[in-house]
């Protein structure tokens, strides 16, 4: 008998297959076949990156909703809910839309063993195909070349960022991270490309597939304008210059930002300035660069959630912080396939001491290990057994003035979420909606 209940449904995906990640195309391909999600929506926007691919996912997401597309949004992993994965026309999946998914899977797959992770991207372009939306932004796991997602043609690919991350999937040079990424392309359409500074390997792909590539920092960018407004700069399908100004302050990276609104140009979308700006400022994703501020003991208390866990996410926040003046204490908990001299390195020297935690997961790095590397760095650190009890020492033994910021991976930014919506009351803050 099929699973009753989303829970039930994910639990067994989690035990289909002997591999938690099993990288190439073949499986995933044909069940893609027989579900006919191939071509799940008339325009693709494929998204991949070492860092910014969440972030660029939801300013496309607005703009295609403020141009009217009803849009799928495929993303991963999620924080609280695996709901949070999948969103059709603006509204997040219910758990009967997943299970009826799950079950259409599961009968075309026949014998072919899936990934926890393929199974969802079935899905989830399963659900984008029966919605018949106009559009559809897909979020790569892993890579590009080989990653479930790539089944796909993308009508315009995008490349945020290319780093180190996941050396044991991908390789460990920038140059082999730049091929496995370029496998999203397509031949003869664009791909926007946020990294300024492009691995040979990706041009070489570039190149062999006639490729007409957008590269910020050359075909597009934006800077500062004074009187706290910023400007972007770009070019439309037709390589037609396109220009924002006066815009309003985001919540998100400005150059995700700017990623975001250079692909939706290069469909061939068109927005009145006024929209434009409006979906910039109303994007905004849970967890990356989320700063909050909750009433603890009566006292307003500024937070930051960031889910970076790489040393590319480690050195965006690092300079977002140094533009606050403020005192701050981290909460860091990281996973022990991450790099973490690579995270650490940015970061020191930006907090006044540090709280280091054990993560709820099997691939947690141990506490102890994180705070004799931070010691030795010269940091004040203390120990804790868990996020929660990690924020709220920090909430009652930092000054109301010091900014706690919640970071290193997914599972430390979901356990203080789930704390803070327990024990705080969130106050308003213009920062956020």
């Amino acid at each position: 008998m099929p699973p009753r209940s989303l829970a039930e449904w994910l639990t067994r995906l989690e035990q289909l297959h002997p591999k938690e990640i099993d990288m190439g195309l073949a499986r995933v391909s044909s069940v893609a076949r027989r579900l006919e999600v191939l071509r799940p929506a008339p325009l693709v926007f494929t998204v991949t990156g070492t860092n910014g691919k969440g972030s660029t996912c939801a300013v496309l997401a607005s703009l295609l909703h403020q141009a009217g597309k009803r849009t799928g949004v495929y993303t991963s992993p999620h924080l609280l809910r695996y709901n949070e994965r999948i969103s059709v026309a603006g509204q997040l999946a219910t758990d009967d839309q997943l299970c009826k998914a799950f079950e259409a899977v599961d009968q075309a797959r026949g014998d072919v063993s899936l990934t926890y992770f393929e199974f969802g991207t079935l899905a989830a372009l399963w659900l984008f195909k029966d919605a018949e939306l106009d559009a559809v932004v897909l979020e790569v796991g892993l890579g590009g070349r080989l990653d479930a997602v790539n089944v796909v043609d993308a009508s315009v690919a995008v490349v945020t960022s290319i780093g180190l991350d996941h050396q044991e999937y991908l390789g460990d040079t920038r140059e082999l991270v730049g091929y496995e990424k370029a496998g999203i392309l397509r031949r003869g359409r664009p791909v926007v490309c946020g990294e300024r500074d492009l691995p040979e390997s990706f041009i070489g792909e570039v190149k062999r597939l006639d490729a007409t590539l957008l590269q910020q920092g050359s075909k597009f960018d934006w800077k500062e304008s004074g009187s706290g407004h910023w400007q972007l700069q770009g070019i439309d399908h037709n390589g037609q210059p396109r220009t924002l100004n006066e815009l309003p302050v985001v919540r998100l990276p400005r150059d995700n930002i700017a990623v975001a609104m250079q692909a939706f140009w290069a469909a061939g979308l068109n927005l009145s300035d006024t929209l434009s700006a409006q979906a910039l400022r109303d994007a905004y994703v849970p967890g990356r660069l989320d700063w909050r501020v909750v009433s603890w003991l009566g006292q307003p208390r500024r937070v930051c959630l960031d889910v970076g866990h790489n040393p590319h996410a480690a050195a965006f926040l690092a300079r977002s912080l140094t533009h606050r003046a403020a005192t701050r204490h981290a909460i860091f908990g990281l996973l022990s396939d991450k790099d973490l001299s690579g995270v650490v390195e940015p970061l020191s020297g930006k907090f006044e001491s540090w709280a280091v935690t054990p993560l709820p997961s099997p691939r947690s790095r141990c506490a102890d290990e994180l705070a004799e590397h931070l010691i030795a760095r010269g940091e004040r650190v203390e120990l804790f057994e868990s996020v929660a009890e990690a924020l709220r020492d920090a909430l009652d033994n930092t000054p109301a003035t010091t900014e706690i910021v919640i970071f290193g991976s997914f599972f430390c930014v979901a356990d203080a979420i789930l704390w803070l919506s327990e024990h705080t009351e969130e106050l308003t803050d213009g920062s956020r909606p």
